[in-house]
């Protein structure tokens, strides 16, 4: 009895062209983690991990579209789909981070993130959370894409841009990080020198950021871009909760975690603007936020309560 429902099963996930798309993403993007980490160790990129990945995300977006069209809602509707949308936001921003700076320790820090999040979804949840449903009354509304898209997309941006913290933390770790604003493009700056023509003669002469320099850079700007929307996604749900619930916040779970993970950022912000931090400070305060995120989006998920949770571990 047992071999024949695990048939069934098996069958099941074959004949799911959505499930079949999140298992070739996997797929897709665990070959992409042994290529990324060798291609570390000889300390030249290769253009098969972008390929890998533009591929990954291709299938997760067919995947998507393919549900949306299915459920006739915005694929949001359960943990699946969410941990789908968010490794879709991750490899997109992976990409996009690549493209400014074709290093393979981009591809070795963020695809860890894209890979865990659609291991998670297929091989972790229950099938009744893999499988459609339609949505409850509160989330039928048009803020159902602006802030869930918004807020998705904004960890996808922190969580990248943390991981590019991580590793700086393991970049160049016997030197100090002098972090130089760039005026010859990505990797370079100009640098004034005396001259020896004469007194006071200055002369400008190019030199390149270190590794380190440049992942702290990169990681930097996308934290950045994730604060901004992760703000914004903040007041769109606000905005919807009263829409909905007739409050602008109750502090539930969800809301309060993701509160503390805006706080958590915006200390690395202030540290970075204000108090003029670099390198390795900041970064352990962007790897604090990665903890935070993670009980903001899975712990609250895991124990079922809330408002915004998808009920699993805890929850009927």
């Amino acid at each position: 009895m047992t071999r024949q429902s695990g048939s069934v099963s098996i069958c099941s996930l074959v004949n799911d062209p959505v499930i079949g798309l999140g298992l070739a993403a996997f797929a897709l993007l665990l070959l992409v983690l042994p290529i990324a980490f060798w291609s570390v160790s000889g300390g030249r990129s290769n253009p098969a991990v972008r390929i890998l990945v533009a591929s990954a995300n291709l299938c997760l977006t067919a995947q998507l579209v393919l549900r949306w069209w299915e459920s006739g809602h915005f694929p949001i509707s359960n943990l699946y789909e969410s941990l789908c949308f968010l490794a879709w936001a991750c490899t997109l921003t992976q990409l996009l981070v690549e493209r400014s700076w074709p290093n393979p320790l981009v591809a070795a820090a963020a695809t860890p993130m894209g890979l865990g999040c659609v291991a998670f979804a297929s091989f972790a949840l229950p099938d009744r959370l893999q499988e459609a449903s339609p949505l409850v009354p509160a989330l039928r509304s048009s803020w159902l894409v602006m802030h869930v898209s918004v807020i998705m997309v904004s960890y996808a941006a922190l969580l990248v841009g943390s991981l590019l913290s991580v590793a700086v933390l393991f970049v160049d770790r016997n030197q100090d990080l002098e972090l130089r604003g760039s005026s010859i493009g990505s990797g370079g700056y100009r640098q004034a020198q005396l001259a020896s023509d004469g007194p006071g003669a200055m002369a400008l002469s190019s030199s390149s950021f270190r590794i380190s320099e440049q992942l702290d850079s990169l990681s930097y700007r996308t934290i950045t871009v994730g604060f901004l929307l992760l703000s914004v996604g903040l007041v769109s749900g606000a905005v919807w909760a009263n829409e909905a619930w007739g409050s602008w916040w109750s502090w539930d779970p969800k809301e309060t975690w993701a509160l503390i993970c805006w706080l958590v950022y915006a200390a690395y912000l202030h540290t970075r603007l204000i108090r003029g931090w670099q390198g390795r400070r900041p970064a352990l305060v962007a790897s604090a936020g990665l903890v935070v995120i993670a009980v903001c989006y899975i712990g609250v998920n895991l124990l079922g309560i809330g408002l915004h949770s998808y009920g699993w571990f805890l929850g009927d």
